[in-house]
């Protein structure tokens, strides 16, 4: 039992560090028989991870279809956001509270900040083409700290739903960072938000972090419409068969 649920986690983890990093497109099918071949596992894991997937909201998937990564659409992204914007904020703000009262809860984030301030000032010295391969390096960074805020988050329901949208969130990432001017605001964005935890400003906190998320939202609107906000709700990012 032990060794199957090892391979289901194996395929899971291949097949959503994919959707995630856009390698797997949306809208690309997930042939069990073709998966199950070029992972070198029987279609049983291959089929309980493309369910998992399902619940997860990255795979669109029903008995007796072809499974397919979900779609990026317009509407589904201002939702999403619509969402976080009523949960994160509150995480920061707790967390920005909760360290002024305990200080080893500031740690991680102390650390973050000098790690950002050391990539900001790398990245600027690189050529164009140099910086557009070193995007990875502040990715890892605000994954850092998207995890800290989870970790030091007082609310065990809050933090839970925090991070189940972490799924749904990573992948945007490529869209969301479409050059390296947006790159650079939301290094400064994520500055901010970690100044006001450390000053145990939890306002500050909660302000720094809905600006992010509206100006992530403004970012991955004129990613997905080409810059024409006219466009409505059905805009939708995949490809064909």
């Amino acid at each position: 039992m032990a060794r199957a649920n090892g391979k289901i986690e194996a395929v899971y983890e291949h097949l959503r560090g994919g959707i995630e990093s856009l390698r797997l497109q949306p809208g690309a099918k997930l042939s069990e028989i073709r998966l199950a071949e070029e992972l070198g596992a029987s279609r049983t894991p291959v089929r309980e991870a493309i369910r998992r997937l399902a619940a997860e909201g990255l795979v669109d998937f029903a008995p007796g279809e072809v499974a397919r990564v979900a779609a990026i659409s317009l509407g589904g992204v201002r939702a999403l956001f619509e969402f976080r914007m009523m949960l994160e904020p509150e995480a920061v703000a707790g967390v920005a509270a909760e360290g002024g009262a305990r200080e080893r809860v500031l740690e991680p984030f102390r650390e973050l900040l000098a790690r950002l301030d050391e990539f900001d000032e790398s990245f600027r010295a690189l050529e164009a083409a140099e910086q557009q391969r070193s995007y990875q390096g502040f990715y890892a960074l605000s994954e850092r700290f998207d995890q800290a805020v989870i970790t030091a988050c007082r609310n065990p329901y809050l933090a839970r739903t925090v991070r189940d949208l972490r799924s749904q969130t990573v992948r945007l990432r490529h869209l969301s960072h479409s050059g390296p001017r947006r790159m650079l605001t939301s290094l400064e964005e994520h500055r901010a938000m970690l100044k006001a935890i450390l000053q145990g400003d939890a306002q500050a906190a909660s302000a720094a972090c809905r600006h992010h998320l509206a100006q992530t939202l403004q970012a991955l609107i004129e990613s997905l419409t080409g810059g024409d906000l006219s466009r409505g709700t059905e805009v939708q990012l995949g490809i064909a068969n």
